[in-house]
């Protein structure tokens, strides 16, 4: 006999819209909060969105990130990133590493004093190291970075919109942006409060966190359209709580087992993509109660179609208002 985990049972009644003036006053609380949060902190721009400098280093010794880490650590310099490039032309005594330095407020590119000090302290680490480019990125690159990563985040947001809107109705599309912008605006929001950095990398994980909460909305709302057909004297909010719990154990399990991968790079994946790992960590967890609680929502109160009857293919007055789903079972 084989063995079968089961996180949830098979028929499950859970209520999920008994406090839903409750659970939607919270989420609007969060998502004005992080609003308030975004302009009187501001985010904590990494190198990509304040300029700074890169540092290209080689080496005949193997790269060791965390002994950089620690030369430079007494140097006070802000936002480092130090990553170590492999590429396949390398030869074995071509060890080659970029140093990423943040320029300081007010600073256009960083300094040659501290450029010199920089290498300094990483030459002390490794003797044999040596500095073959050093360039700057200035505040007008970056600022075209962050105008080009607001633009990617909002035109994903259109798509989906008109995706959902072409799949389902308009009142599906106005809960799924309306969900995915609580998701995007309290990330933001938590980066803000704890000054996490936010740079490309954060980008990456934001454009995640949408595909990944988007799919879990639309196999609910695949499951409530179905419904809609099959049980027409229901009323929306019984089907909605319906549709929840049929899908309720493939969302636990989905997200269940990825939040497992996370949590275990998170703990041990170093600071270099703590960031992004903590984005994507925590949208996960909003975005799988926004599907819930916020995109359903928005669609019981605006409410939607239930005129899907069978019309007769005889009758010339509704041969023109065939449903998409003729022949579903009628309950």
């Amino acid at each position: 006999m084989a063995f079968r985990l089961k996180l949830v049972p098979d028929e499950t009644r859970i209520d999920f819209f008994r406090w839903q003036f409750l659970t939607f006053g919270i989420s609007t609380l969060l998502a004005v909060a992080s609003v308030v949060v975004l302009f009187l902190n501001g985010l904590n721009f990494g190198i990509d969105f304040r300029g700074g400098t890169t540092i290209r280093t080689e080496s005949v010794q193997p790269v060791d990130v965390g002994a950089y880490r620690n030369a430079l650590q007494p140097l006070n310099l802000g936002d480092v990133a130090i990553t170590e490039v492999f590429d396949p032309t390398f030869g074995p005594e071509q060890n080659v590493a970029q140093v990423r330095i943040s320029a300081q407020d007010g600073a256009e590119a960083v300094t040659p004093d501290t450029i010199a000090a920089v290498e300094s302290a990483l030459q002390e680490v490794d003797p044999s190291i040596t500095f073959p480019s050093v360039e700057s990125v200035g505040p007008k690159v970056s600022g075209e970075l962050v105008q080009t990563a607001v633009y990617a985040v909002l035109a994903s947001l259109v798509a989906i919109s008109i995706y959902i809107w072409l799949r389902f109705e308009w009142q599906f599309a106005m809960g799924a942006i309306v969900s995915l912008l609580h998701d995007v605006l309290i990330t933001m929001g938590v980066f803000a409060l704890f000054q996490i950095r936010f740079d490309l990398t954060t980008i990456a994980a934001l454009l995640t966190i949408v595909g990944y909460s988007i799919n879990d909305t639309v196999v609910v709302f695949d499951r409530l359209r179905e419904n809609l057909v099959k049980y027409k004297t229901r009323p929306l909010r019984e089907l909605m709580n319906l549709s929840v719990n049929e899908t309720l154990s493939r969302t636990v399990m989905t997200s269940g087992t990825t939040l497992v991968a996370l949590i275990a790079l998170l703990a041990l994946g170093g600071d270099v993509i703590r960031g992004f790992v903590f984005a994507i960590t925590f949208g996960i967890l909003i975005g799988t109660y926004s599907s819930i609680y916020v995109a359903k929502n928005v669609v019981l109160w605006l409410g939607v179609r239930r005129d899907w009857g069978k019309p007769d293919p005889k009758d010339p007055k509704t041969r023109r208002n065939v449903s998409p789903f003729e022949g579903a079972e009628e309950v």
